[in-house]
């Protein structure tokens, strides 16, 4: 079950038809912004639920998979045959009394179930409908893409990120984290936030539409001002950087760690540090110009000095007072009293079993109105369509009232 909302959207009513990764996403934020989440899904629900990985004591009739618990939490679940005229039509009440409606499908869905942004707008004009797809909607414009299914990894290829990852002259490489997928659907969750903001103030809702493509284009946003300043189709730099020197993640003695040091204070106290404080003064390294030119050099003279040392004993001397991190394991994250007390590991129920499971917590931190992750992911159809509906009928209600009440005070 999903604890009381704190969080800054508590009160808002988000219908939730998405899946996978990149839309679930989206929702997992607001609700846990404290959002009411309700997830609206098939018979068979959402594709991620067997996907795993479970825990071998897990009960499989129970258990919910690490994949649809770490992006599903705080949520609500009903189940409804939208293809169906009366799945379509509970779903059209819940629209009435809904602020959001978010869902991930390919383009033309909902139109031929006659659940489009038009026909819902008509049931509820205050209505933000937010949508994600690979290519986007051709209400924003119809891409040559439009019919093309994509994923994360084809957002990253397509979008830019692939083409400069990877070690210098190599292969392009992916992200580990599925950013195609994740950061459309935070700049989506974003969207959603405005937009709501918009109707509160104004009564009018609007469709909102994120492409993948063009969100991970976004985050690559140095490749389009390379190309338009200097011509230049940047390629993977391993882990430096094309403007900045020293900027890299490199072996120490028993590990990595990334060191950051291309501001002029910055390299003065790592030369000190190292041992060679004249390199500072020097015309090839004096300014992070010169060090970018030298890079090569940079990394040799770097690189020398932090395989004779363990990662320990690096942080232990520069911790602080330059910018340096380790490249922690999931373990070493687990280990570190910053992630405790920030509370980014939570520990949630897990359904036929007395263990909790982990996952990650909420990086959205307020100081009067907490994010925070309520509760396990929900159960296939956990909560019942007409009981969700009697709730948000009483609270858009009670809402209307107070906004009537309020109107009548500025007369």
């Amino acid at each position: 079950m999903t604890a009381p909302a704190t969080g800054p959207l508590r009160g808002i009513k988000v219908l939730d038809l998405t899946s996978m990764l990149a839309g679930p996403f989206t929702t997992m934020l607001l609700a846990d912004l404290g959002a009411d989440v309700v997830k609206v899904e098939p018979l068979t629900g959402d594709r991620t639920r067997g996907v795993g990985p479970f825990r071998e004591e897990d009960d499989p009739a129970q258990a919910l998979g690490g994949y649809f618990q770490s992006v599903n939490r705080g949520k609500r679940s009903i189940v409804l045959d939208l293809k169906s005229s009366e799945g379509a039509e509970r779903f059209r009440d819940l629209v009435r009394v809904a602020d959001v409606v978010v869902e991930n499908f390919s383009s033309g869905v909902m139109e031929r179930m006659g659940l489009g942004y038009e026909a819902l707008a008509e049931v509820n004009p205050r209505i933000v409908y937010g949508a994600l797809r690979g290519f986007g909607d051709a209400r924003s414009g119809e891409s040559i893409y439009d019919s093309w299914p994509a994923f994360d990894v084809v957002a990253q290829a397509m979008g830019g990120f692939a083409g400069i990852t990877g070690l210098v002259d190599g292969a392009p490489l992916k992200a580990g984290p599925g950013i195609g997928d994740i950061f459309p659907g935070t700049l989506l969750a974003l969207g959603v936030v405005a937009a709501v903001r918009h109707a509160e103030h104004t009564g009018e809702g609007q469709f909102l539409d994120i492409a993948m493509y063009d969100a991970v284009l976004a985050l690559c946003e140095r490749i389009v001002y390379q190309h338009s300043y200097l011509g230049e189709n940047p390629k993977p730099m391993g882990n430096g950087h094309p403007l900045l020197a020293p900027f890299d993640i490199m072996p120490t003695q028993d590990g990595w760690i990334a060191v950051a040091a291309p501001s002029d204070k910055h390299w003065r106290i790592l030369t000190k540090t190292m041992g060679c404080p004249e390199l500072a003064d020097d015309p090839q390294f004096a300014d992070n110009t010169a060090r970018v030119v030298n890079v090569v050099a940079v990394r040799k003279i770097l690189g020398e000095w932090l395989a004779e040392r363990p990662t320990a004993d690096v942080v232990a001397a520069l911790g602080g007072r330059v910018p340096i991190g380790p490249v922690n394991t999931a373990a070493d994250i687990f280990a570190d009293e910053h992630v405790r007390t920030r509370k980014m590991l939570v520990e949630v129920e897990q359904p036929g079993s007395t263990t909790p499971v982990t996952i990650a917590g909420s990086p959205l931190k307020f100081s009067s109105t907490p994010a925070s992750v309520r509760g396990r992911g929900p159960k296939l159809g956990e909560q019942k369509p007409d009981a969700v509906l009697a709730e948000w009928t009483a609270t858009h209600q009670d809402r209307s009232v107070s906004a009537t009440k309020g109107d009548e005070s500025h007369d």
